[in-house]
């Protein structure tokens, strides 16, 4: 197929024409979702947050949330909440972390039941600070800690000295005392001031002390993806597949569809198009058997690819393009012998307009129709026929179907004189076109004569 098929009209045709298959393969795609929503049983997953007082850079709170998923911290999880038949490899799998901003470590767990996903985060929360804490608490130095309290304690002396010597200074008025006085309330400051760094120093004072915010909320509904998404999905999933196959065999069909391409593969020339009124299930294969059946059931025995019948003038208008054809044969035939009307099998709209073409020559020139079979072309041997007319609809054959007839024509002595497209129209009004002749009937088949006998 060109470019019409990417087009929507293209694919509204495909939702016309394929309703009934495109309707049975998105239940198909339900029923499929469904199923995988049997084997992949509901879950629920909540989060709750914890707090790193302080100051942390961003490679720090990423390694704090690697901390919090540890199988250390995980184990600790797994001990604490004994659940039968989960193991620690199955909770890790459970649980997520991730750092966000405001050095916030969210913790995720889920599990099969709302209470299980609670319980699960709050302990993941507890262990996880518990472990940071015991960590820092075994990477302190003993002799450093003793070495700081130490500095704690003589800075406490020195400023109770101070105080004692700012009380011996009196409360003189003199320049002396005053100055004196100030120089010693400087040096307490300073002496504060150091206790205060020596406290945000201290390793042990901030990182240590995280902060689980609040237990986790109890979920209310299914993590994704739920049962209703997998069914939707599956639906979806189906449907989208069926369209677009049927674009794909749609673009790499063989098919040709264009007058220029259609004559180029009989190697004869165009005569003309004629028309014949569309009928109910015009398109529909003739083939018997249940897998005709099922294809007639889901509507797969018409053609989607077709575009649906123009609409026709009037009785006269088509008249007009068969009797221009006849003038065309009459202008190519060098006497008045008998022409073979050569229909693909299984064409019925091919077969319709050879019978009205039939019907309008009037034995002007003589023109009987030979059905042969593209799968195995064999064109019947006639001493006075005066060469072949191939009567075919557009869009229905390759160019190698094509070339088959041509060479069966060759090889039964019968020159192609050329090739006439058969196509379908819709009535305007019940009364405005009248009805058609009736089609003649075949009067040369092939199984009919296949020793190359007349008919």
């Amino acid at each position: 197929m060109s470019d019409d098929t990417i087009r929507l009209v293209t694919v509204g045709r495909i939702l016309r024409r394929r309703r009934r298959l495109l309707t049975l393969l998105v239940v198909v795609g339900a029923l499929v979702g469904y199923g995988a929503s049997l084997l992949l049983p509901p879950r629920y997953t909540t989060s709750t947050s914890v707090l790193l007082p302080g100051a942390w850079e961003e490679r720090e709170l990423r390694t704090q949330a690697e901390v919090a998923t540890s199988s250390v911290v995980i184990d600790r999880v797994a001990s604490a909440l004994h659940w039968t038949g989960v193991g620690t490899t199955e909770l890790k799998e459970r649980v997520t972390a991730k750092a966000s901003d405001g050095n916030i470590i969210q913790i995720s767990g889920t599990a099969d039941t709302p209470e299980r996903a609670q319980q699960l985060s709050d302990q993941v929360a507890e262990q996880f600070v518990a472990f940071a804490a015991r960590i820092v608490g075994d990477n302190a130095d003993p002799e450093a800690a003793a070495r700081l309290e130490t500095l704690r304690q003589t800075v406490a002396r020195t400023g109770r000295r101070i105080a004692e010597l700012a009380d011996a200074a009196g409360t003189g008025r003199s320049v002396e005392s005053v100055q004196t006085r100030t120089e010693l309330e400087g040096l307490r400051t300073a002496l504060q001031e150091s206790i205060e760094k020596l406290g945000q120093a201290d390793p042990t004072s901030n990182k240590a002390h995280m902060v689980v915010m609040g237990p986790a909320a109890r979920p209310t509904g299914e993590a994704p993806p739920t049962r209703v998404q997998l069914v939707a999905a599956g639906a979806l999933l189906f449907f989208l597949v069926t369209v677009i196959g049927h674009l794909t065999a749609a673009r790499r069909s063989r098919r040709l569809r264009t007058e220029g391409e259609i004559a180029g593969a009989l190697g004869t020339a165009l005569l003309g198009s004629v028309d014949v009124p569309a009928e109910r299930n015009a398109h529909r294969a003739e083939a018997r058997g249940p897998r005709a059946w099922i294809r007639r059931l889901l509507g797969t025995d018409v053609r989607w690819d077709v575009p649906p019948p123009r609409t026709s003038g009037d009785e006269a208008g088509r008249r007009t393009r068969y009797r221009r054809v006849c003038a065309r044969l009459r202008d190519r035939l060098p006497a008045a012998r008998p022409l073979l009307v050569v229909v693909p099998d299984g064409d019925p709209i091919a077969r319709r307009a050879a019978g009205e073409l039939v019907a309008e020559a009037d034995g002007d020139p003589a023109l009987r129709t030979v059905d042969v079979s593209v799968a195995e072309p064999m064109v019947p041997d006639h001493d006075d026929a005066s060469g072949a007319l191939v009567v075919l609809s557009a869009g229905n054959w390759t160019a190698g179907e094509l070339a088959g007839i041509a060479g069966a024509c060759a090889d039964a002595g019968h020159e192609v004189v050329g090739v006439v497209l058969a196509g379908t129209v819709r009535i305007r009004t019940k009364g405005s076109a009248g009805r058609p002749r009736e089609a003649a009937t075949p009067v040369l088949a092939v199984g009919a004569d296949a020793t190359g006998g007349p008919a």
